[in-house]
C-alpha cells in the first residue's frame, strides 16, 4: 500500500515541517524495530521508553519521514520531519487515515466505566446481528469481525492494530461495530483519530491506580473518552452513578439517560430475580433475561437504551433481549446434581465484588451460605487488595483467599496484604490458600446443598501469569471437576 505524505498527514495539528511531504509512504510504524524504507515512523513517548531515542536508528534505515514533539539535534538530508504536540494523538489520527479512515463506514459505539464494559459492548454487537445486521467487536474477551473470531490482547488495541480491524470489518461489510474503551487508551490516545456514533458511560470506581495514580486522573481518562464525541454523536450515561454528570460536562454529543432508581430516558426495573435469570422491565415493558443481579440490570438497560439510539426497531429490541446470553466468566452459574452452585466471575474490584456478591445474597436468601474464594493480581494496585478482601468477608459466610496472576511478586505477600484489611472476626472464617486449584477444590467441599460457591476475579481468562510465565488455568474448568469430584 502506497499513500502520499501530504494526503496522511492532513488531520495532524502541526507546529513545524522541515522537507518535502509531496513523497510516497509505504509503512506505518511506532515502534524502530519494525520501520521499513520509504516508511512513516512516529517517535511516542511511552510508559517504559521515549520513541525519540530510536529516531537516529529509523533515519539510517532510510524512512522517509519521522511524526516527532521534539526535533533531534541532526537532520538528515532527505527525511521529512513533522513536529506535532503530542505524537501519540498524531500516531492515532495517521493509523486512522492510513486505513482509509474505516471508523466513518461504521455505526462505532464505544463503551467505557470500571465494570461492565465486556459485558454491555458483547451484547450489542449480539442485538445488532439479531437485528439481522452485520457486526464487529472489540474486547477484552475476544475480537470479532462478523463472525469470525481473532484474539484479543488488549481491552483496546493499539492504534494501528484498532484500525486494521476496523478496516477488516468495514471490507467484510459491517455496519455496526462495538468496543469497550478503556482509560489506558484514552490517555494513550490510542482513539485518537476515530468517528464514534455513540458514547456509553457505566460507572466509576477505584481501579487502575497503579498507572492513573488517583481517582481524579482515572476519572479525567474516562472524560476524555466524552469529550472527544461530536455533536452528531450520543452520549448515554448512568444516571444513578454520581460520575455519570461529570462525564459528559463538556461532551458535544447529545446526552441521554438510564436508570434502575430515577426517571431516565431508559428505565429499568428488576421486577423478579433467580439465579439463572431476571424478570426486567424496560420503559415498561416486561422481559424476561439470561441474566441475574442488578448490575446486569444496568447493563441491560444501558443495551435497550443504546440498541433505540442506533436505530434498532423498539419493538424487536425487547422480544431479542430475551435471546441474550451472559458473557464467558461474567456471573457464569454452574450447578451440581447435588444442590451446590458456584458462579465464576470478573469481579476483580471492591465495587464489582459488591455487586456479585450482594446479588448472590439477595438469591441465597438469610439461610443460605456463601463462600468466596478471591486474590488480587500482582504488579498491580496494591491499595485495593486489603478493601477487596473487607467487602468479599463482610458479604461471605467462609473466604478463601488465594493467587491471581501474581506476575513478578510474591503470591502469599498479596494475600497477607488482602488479610490485612480484615478483622479477628472475620481472619477466624478466613482461609488462606495459595495455589488456585487447591482453594477452589477446598471451597466446594466446603459447601452444602443450598451454598453458593463464588470463584471471583479471573472470569474469562484461561491462564495463571507467575514470573513472567502463563500457564493454562481455567476458573470454570476447575469449577466444574471440583463440583465432579464432589459428586463422585
Amino acid at each position: 500500500m502506497t499513500t502520499k505524505l501530504n494526503q496522511l498527514i492532513a488531520d495532524l495539528d502541526i507546529i513545524e515541517v522541515i522537507g518535502d511531504t509531496d513523497k510516497n509512504i509505504t509503512s506505518l510504524e511506532s515502534d524502530s524495530r519494525k520501520t521499513e524504507k520509504d516508511g512513516i515512523f512516529v517517535a511516542v513517548k511511552g510508559v517504559t521508553t521515549d520513541g525519540h531515542k530510536y529516531i537516529p536508528v529509523v533515519t539510517s534505515a532510510n524512512v522517509a519521514a519521522v511524526v516527532c514533539e521534539e526535533m533531534p539535534s541532526t537532520l538528515d538530508k532527505g527525511v521529512t520531519y513533522i513536529r506535532v504536540a503530542d505524537s501519540a494523538k498524531a500516531l492515532g489520527q495517521l493509523a486512522s487515515a492510513w486505513y482509509g479512515h474505516p471508523s466513518r463506514h461504521l455505526t462505532l459505539v464505544g463503551v467505557t466505566g470500571t465494570n461492565g464494559k465486556t459485558t454491555t459492548a458483547t451484547l450489542l454487537y449480539e442485538m445488532a446481528k439479531l437485528q439481522g445486521f452485520k457486526a464487529g467487536l472489540l474486547s477484552t474477551v475476544c475480537n470479532y469481525i462478523g463472525n469470525r473470531q481473532v484474539p484479543s490482547t488488549h481491552t483496546t488495541p493499539d492504534p494501528l492494530n484498532l484500525n486494521r480491524l476496523l478496516a477488516e470489518m468495514v471490507d467484510e461489510g459491517c455496519q455496526y461495530a462495538f468496543m469497550e474503551v478503556s482509560s489506558h487508551s484514552t490517555s494513550q490516545q490510542r482513539v485518537a483519530g476515530l468517528s464514534f456514533a455513540g458514547g456509553i458511560f457505566s460507572n466509576l470506581t477505584r481501579d487502575h491506580l497503579d498507572y492513573h495514580l488517583t481517582v481524579d486522573n482515572y476519572m479525567r481518562a474516562k472524560k476524555a473518552f466524552f469529550d472527544m464525541l461530536d455533536s452528531n454523536a450520543f452520549a448515554l450515561i448512568n444516571e444513578d452513578d454520581k460520575s455519570g454528570r461529570f462525564m459528559v460536562q463538556n461532551t458535544r454529543a447529545k446526552v441521554y439517560t438510564y436508570s434502575l432508581r430515577a426517571d431516565a430516558d431508559f428505565r429499568g426495573k428488576v421486577l423478579e430475580t433467580r439465579l439463572d435469570g431476571t424478570l426486567l422491565s424496560l420503559n415498561g415493558n416486561e422481559v424476561e433475561v439470561m441474566f441475574t443481579g442488578r448490575f446486569n440490570a444496568y447493563n441491560l438497560t444501558a443495551v435497550y437504551g443504546a440498541s433505540i439510539l442506533c436505530g434498532f426497531n423498539k419493538d424487536e429490541v425487547i422480544v431479542n433481549m430475551s435471546k441474550l446470553v451472559p458473557v464467558a466468566g461474567r456471573f457464569q452459574p454452574f450447578m451440581s446434581p447435588q444442590g451446590v452452585a458456584a458462579i465464576v466471575d470478573y469481579a476483580h474490584t471492591p465495587d464489582a465484588l459488591i455487586n456479585v456478591l450482594d446479588t448472590i445474597r439477595d438469591i441465597v436468601g438469610a439461610d443460605g451460605r456463601v463462600i468466596t474464594v478471591v486474590g488480587a493480581g500482582g504488579n498491580r494496585d496494591a491499595g485495593k487488595r486489603p478493601l477487596m478482601a473487607q467487602e468479599a468477608a463482610c458479604r461471605s459466610d467462609i473466604l478463601i483467599l488465594t493467587s491471581d496472576n501474581p506476575r513478578f511478586e510474591d503470591p502469599q505477600e498479596i494475600i497477607s496484604q488482602m488479610a490485612a484489611g480484615l478483622s479477628p472476626e472475620e481472619l477466624k472464617r478466613t482461609e488462606c490458600i495459595t495455589d488456585r486449584r487447591e482453594a477452589i477444590n477446598r471451597a466446594i467441599k466446603l459447601a452444602s446443598p443450598g451454598t453458593v460457591v463464588l470463584v471471583a476475579g479471573k472470569g474469562h481468562e484461561t491462564y495463571q501469569e507467575t514470573k513472567g510465565v502463563r500457564s493454562h488455568f481455567d476458573d470454570a474448568e476447575e469449577v466444574k471437576s471440583a463440583l465432579s469430584s464432589c459428586q463422585a
